[in-house]
């Protein structure tokens, strides 16, 4: 029931640089009539003088008093229209009028359709033979995608993703990675101002089986499978969940490199540890994939050397608490962990869970913290609410250890390490072999 429907008069209020994304919101979620006023932007680190200036002012969207909107959004009745809602048609045509091929790729870019990088047209052709790496139907559902938890989902079709696998450059063979990928429900291209990205590691047999690269430039562009899978995933997510447009179904203020194609291979066969996927509930000899919402922050550094306690302290006190890291090593730097004991991945996550934290004042004034944790402190859920008590100076954890991945990649030409927010999706290591 809406708030409307239990009587109570409601107004969303917005800064002004979220307005087409609010209205498009509303549209999308079916209420094109949605009451809405804006104030102007930033509203991080102003005065309360200023602040207060915004709401004695004028509504920057509409020209009127910001007051009066409020008072006349909360006084109006509601309208027919208001109470009507609204209904979408998703079908689409299947095929595009035959043109030139330049004058194609023309259409696909002004439609956002494309990363703003050449593409390979879906033509019946190939998308057909892109299908044949699957033995699944064409109508099959795959999953649903969305670009962030306030937009309607969309559902996508094994055919819908065979055509942006198509529109990639990726080979036959790499689709039950990709529909993997896609049957996540984690999108790749997230409409936060946070600037989010997708990252994926695969595991298993099918690794080697499609020729992807686990060791020199691993996370670079040098491996057609690593990079085309990834790019894959980007396409899909930005054409099979209602669009990916800057400053309407996309927010993010810097953007991210990483949404090119930030997929990649755990090097099994160097590192002296167990591979990521069967951390999920996956043997080694089964093939997956395991998908990572974040990409914001990046640490990187050598070693483990003598100081290397001192560095991780450091590194991930530079992190985001509660924004989860993914720590991604070269072998060597394995290889070297468990010299000095730390003979499983779970004993390294037990160090770091220990020794990653944060003064108090720190830790409360971090902003994801204070928008996801503070309000369960003040409700009384623990630990928060004894950790909202500390004292000021007292160290308070920064992660869980469930919320800490590491990841073995590389060549060994170096003992090097780079440490990414990698926030592990909810269903996020799916079965590759069943889409096979």
């Amino acid at each position: 029931m809406s708030l409307e429907e239990a009587g109570i008069p409601t107004i969303a209020v917005h800064t002004h640089v979220f307005s087409r994304l609010a209205k498009a919101t509303a549209l999308a979620n079916g209420m094109p009539t949605t009451r809405q006023a804006f104030v102007p932007q930033p509203v991080v680190d102003r005065t309360a003088a200023h602040l207060r200036a915004y709401i004695e002012g004028v509504d920057p969207v509409s020209k009127r008093p910001f007051m009066q909107e409020i008072i006349e959004g909360l006084t109006g009745p509601l309208s027919s229209e208001d109470l009507k809602g609204m209904s979408f048609d998703r079908s689409r045509a299947k095929l595009l009028e035959p043109d030139t091929e330049d004058n194609l790729h023309k259409l696909f870019q002004e439609n956002y359709w494309t990363d703003n990088l050449p593409i390979v047209l879906p033509t019946e052709e190939r998308v057909a033979a892109m299908l044949k790496g699957t033995s699944h139907s064409p109508d099959k559902v795959v999953g649903r995608l969305r670009p962030a938890e306030f937009r309607e989902f969309w559902e996508l079709t094994v055919e819908k993703v065979a055509v942006n696998a198509v529109m990639a450059g990726a080979r036959p063979q790499y689709l039950p990675v990709i529909l993997a990928m896609a049957a996540s429900g984690t999108t790749a291209r997230s409409s936060s101002t946070t600037s989010f990205a997708g990252i994926g590691v695969v595991n298993g047999p099918i690794r080697n089986e499609i020729g992807m690269n686990a060791g020199i430039g691993a996370m670079g562009p040098f491996n057609h499978a690593n990079a085309t899978i990834g790019r894959a995933w980007n396409l899909l997510s930005q054409n099979l969940q209602g669009g990916s447009t800057p400053n309407e179904s996309y927010m993010g203020t810097l953007g991210n490199w990483y949404s090119y194609s930030a997929t990649f291979p755990e090097n099994e066969e160097r590192s002296p540890w167990e591979p990521l996927h069967t951390r999920y509930g996956f043997k080694k000899t089964d093939s997956a994939v395991t998908l990572f919402r974040g990409g914001r922050y990046t640490q990187a550094g050598f070693g483990p050397r003598e100081t290397w306690k001192e560095k991780f302290k450091r590194v991930f006190a530079a992190c985001s608490p509660r924004q989860s890291p993914l720590l991604v090593m070269d072998p060597i730097v394995a290889r070297l962990f468990t010299d000095l004991g730390f003979n499983s991945k779970e004993k390294l996550i037990a160090w770091i869970e220990e020794n990653a934290t944060l003064p108090a004042r720190e830790y409360w004034d971090d902003q994801w913290v204070q928008t996801l944790l503070k309000p369960l402190a003040v409700s009384g859920v623990e630990p928060y609410a004894t950790n909202l008590k500390a004292a000021p100076d007292k160290e308070l954890p920064m992660f869980r250890a469930e919320e800490i991945n590491i990841v073995v990649t590389g060549g060994e030409t170096q003992g090097a390490w780079k440490i990414y927010e990698g926030t592990r999706s909810n269903n996020g290591t799916v079965s590759i072999d069943a889409w096979r």
